[in-house]
């Protein structure tokens, strides 16, 4: 084959084209520091990158936003928690200190304002939010736990209560005291006040979460008792003998049969008492009821004094302004003897109390995030219902989770009903009315033995003001008995709600030590990730630049011998 010189151009110039593109290859790869710029280039290359990117955008996603959200999340609940704990010790302090009977009036007046503020502050300090969401308020983080200013809205609450919580309280009978003074203790109405009329009772109680609570017949107590098997023709069973006659237990009562379901468990069915049945009879704290004795007698009788009186054992009275139901001895005794059935699901010592509330002060809690309740009842276009499975076996629990990890999720939040109880409150409410009462009698007995020490012997009115001391005296003892027994089961209330603050800062504190773990994990992850992604698509600068200065200077080369070759022609060999 002849070789001609246009062939050797052409040959010449398509190297050097394939030169020079080599070199742009290198000198994008220089610029760009990537291997390809294209899939094309190198589709394993292209592959692999893509598969190693998504991994880094995912770890860096956990690392960088998700984890540090969490911890800061978990820092402010454990902030908060710190403080709660802080003031239900201080609490607990008060409590021990009142507890020694060493107080002066001085040292309740101190502790009692010590205490109105700690108990304003343990809910604001449930107010806690991180980046505007509240922290304890579960799912619903755009609402504040307690609310922010007074209001009036209707709700109807039930709580679901254990037995345990059903407590006695004392009640002081003070007569005409409160309205005695050092002016009128001549008045006819105050004349007749002696020791005698001062006495106190011990009442059974429950205490709800609320008081200044909606008076009327909707206050209902339901609670499960096994249901009693029924005859063809619809009567009652009870066991019977051989004989067929009906057995009687040891204290002579038939024994009943109760019904067994299905699946070979004992049936329970709920038992209501209810205000509108008229089980449950609704006295104000002012109300007065009237009672004839046996003894022919007519005494009038407050809510707590109504309840104690004999022949009243199987009375329940609500008492709206002070939130509590007494019980009398009957239906305290049923309550209190229900137990858990360990064969079913459920929890057959469960309690459920239902009521209505519609004024709030600033500072209550809002009941949607503790019960289940419904916002304005029985309005169609306004009703809401909250947490409908709370009083099922499977209730729901607003945990809030976050995704920290490869199938790693974390929960981050605490829910009031753990720590932020309303016990805390209604515990601190009973001891400042408590105190306040001893401080009330003691500055009338204080005030009346001083007018009673500057009036000379046969004074009038000197031997009534002696009686009225006297009374007032027995009242600031029973009433100082009363505060003895308030501190000593403050101390044991407060300590159970400081083990339920401990409790969940413990709680706190593992997750965010299982988050430290996790994202030491995943700073590992990141940096291994990041490292094969630079190994498959960023360049060696070095030895790129090599090449590249070898692909000039092979460019350069391969210019002049072309311009020298290019130069001889068929002329020159002839």
């Amino acid at each position: 084959m002849r070789i001609t010189n246009k062939i050797m151009q052409n040959n010449n110039l398509s190297n050097i084209n394939t030169n020079k593109i080599y070199q742009d290859k290198l000198s994008t790869q220089m610029s760009t520091q990537k291997k390809i710029n294209r899939p094309s280039d190198d589709p394993v290359i292209a592959i692999r990158a893509l598969r190693l990117r998504s991994s880094v955008t995912e770890v860096t996603q956990y690392y960088s936003k998700n984890i540090p959200d969490a911890e800061s999340w978990l820092d402010v609940t454990e902030g908060a928690l710190k403080t709660l704990s802080d003031i239900v010790t201080r609490m607990i302090t008060l409590c021990n200190k009142g507890a020694n009977g060493t107080w002066t009036t001085e040292d309740r007046q101190i502790t009692l304002d010590e205490l109105k503020a700690l108990g304003e502050q343990v809910y604001a300090t449930g107010d806690a939010d991180y980046a505007g969401r509240y922290v304890f308020t579960g799912y619903r983080t755009d609402t504040s736990l307690s609310f922010q200013a007074e209001e009036t809205k209707p709700y109807e609450i039930t709580e679901q209560l254990k037995n345990s919580v059903i407590d006695s309280v004392t009640k002081v009978n003070t007569g005409k005291l409160p309205d005695l003074n050092s002016a009128n203790f001549k008045d006819p109405d105050m004349k007749d006040i002696i020791e005698d009329d001062i006495s106190a009772v011990e009442v059974h109680r429950i205490r709800l979460s609320y008081d200044d609570l909606t008076a009327g017949g909707n206050v209902q107590i339901s609670f499960p008792v096994k249901k009693q098997a029924e005859n063809p023709d619809g009567t009652l069973k009870f066991e019977t003998n051989a004989d067929g006659s009906q057995k009687l237990d040891e204290n002579g009562q038939p024994i009943p049969v109760y019904e067994v379901g299905a699946d070979g468990k004992i049936v329970y069915e709920m038992k209501t008492w209810s205000g509108a049945a008229g089980d449950i009879e609704t006295m104000h704290s002012y109300d007065k009821k009237t009672v004839t004795r046996d003894d022919g007698t007519t005494v009038e009788l407050d809510a707590y004094n109504y309840v104690a009186e004999k022949g009243n054992e199987d009375k329940i009275v609500f008492v709206p302004e002070t939130g509590e139901l007494l019980l009398g001895e009957n239906r305290y005794q049923e309550l209190m003897s229900l137990k858990d059935d360990e064969t079913t699901l459920a929890d057959e010592s469960q309690i459920q109390v239902t009521y209505e509330k519609n004024h709030w002060q600033k500072g209550d809690l809002r009941p949607e995030h503790y019960f289940y309740c419904k916002s304005n009842p029985g309005d169609a276009e306004k009703e809401i219902v909250y947490n409908e499975t709370y009083l099922s076996v499977d209730a729901e629990r607003q945990d809030i989770e976050y995704d920290v990890g490869y199938n790693q999720t974390i929960r981050v939040n605490s829910t009031a009903d753990q720590c932020f109880k309303h016990g805390i409150g209604r515990e601190v409410d009973d001891l400042v009315n408590t105190i306040q009462d001893v401080l009330n009698l003691e500055a009338l007995h204080t005030s009346l033995s001083k007018m009673l020490d500057g009036m000379a012997d046969g004074a009038e009115g000197k031997d009534t003001l002696q009686k009225q001391v006297d009374a007032v005296k027995k009242a600031l003892t029973l009433a100082k008995d009363k505060e003895q027994k308030m501190l000593e089961g403050g101390i044991s209330a407060f300590q159970g709600h400081l083990d339920d603050t401990t409790l969940c800062l413990t709680e706190c504190g593992t997750r965010s030590s299982k988050l430290e773990l996790i994202k030491n994990r995943s700073q590992n992850q990141k940096t291994t990730f990041e490292t094969l992604k630079s190994e498959n698509e960023d360049i060696d600068i070095t030895e790129v630049a090599i090449y590249l200065t070898s692909a000039e200077l092979t460019y350069e080369a391969a210019l002049m011998a072309t311009g020298k070759v290019s130069q001889t022609t068929l002329l020159n060999f002839i």
